[in-house]
């Protein structure tokens, strides 16, 4: 009879931590969306998974290396965790040396996740990784396919050595 009554409350237990999830990644998205749109419509630079561009107007050259990893939750799927896509993406300056800085989809400094970063007094953030994974194939059939959207604006400390 004790067993039945732990069982149920770990049910509980999990169910309402389901539910605070799902609230937080509402009210995330929501904060997330109205803060770009705001701020940065317009200034979103998308690169090809491998692609390198040199942005003038931050006297910087960015490449989108890889993917490291991508354990979104896939498409049509509901998942208990919402999972995290890592982009490795090189940065160099004109006079700095090159530097390859992992950016997340989420942050979450347990695991060493970072959304944004600061690199030559700009922060520059990650905003957007398509595609996204789905049911049947997962993440290994993408390589090569990602896209990525970075937004860099002005602030921030000078931290070429981070």
């Amino acid at each position: 009879m004790f067993y039945k009554i732990i069982i149920s409350s770990f049910v509980l237990l999990f169910l309402a931590n389901c539910k605070a999830q799902k609230d937080t990644k509402n009210s995330e998205n929501v904060t997330a969306k109205n803060s770009i749109n705001k701020n940065i419509e317009g200034k979103i630079i998308y690169f090809a998974e491998g692609e390198n561009k040199f942005l003038k107007e931050y006297e910087m050259n960015v490449t989108f290396k890889n993917i490291s990893e991508d354990s979104r939750c896939p498409e049509g799927v509901t998942c208990v965790w919402q999972g995290a896509a890592v982009a490795n993406i090189e940065f160099m300056g004109t006079y700095t040396r090159p530097m390859t800085i992992p950016l997340a989809t989420t942050e979450n400094a347990g695991r060493n996740y970072h959304k944004s970063t600061v690199f030559n007094g700009y922060t520059i953030s990650l905003v957007e990784v398509n595609p996204a994974p789905s049911a049947g194939e997962g993440a290994k059939p993408l390589a090569g396919k990602y896209r990525i959207g970075i937004v860099i604006s002005k602030g921030g400390e000078d931290s070429t050595n981070r």
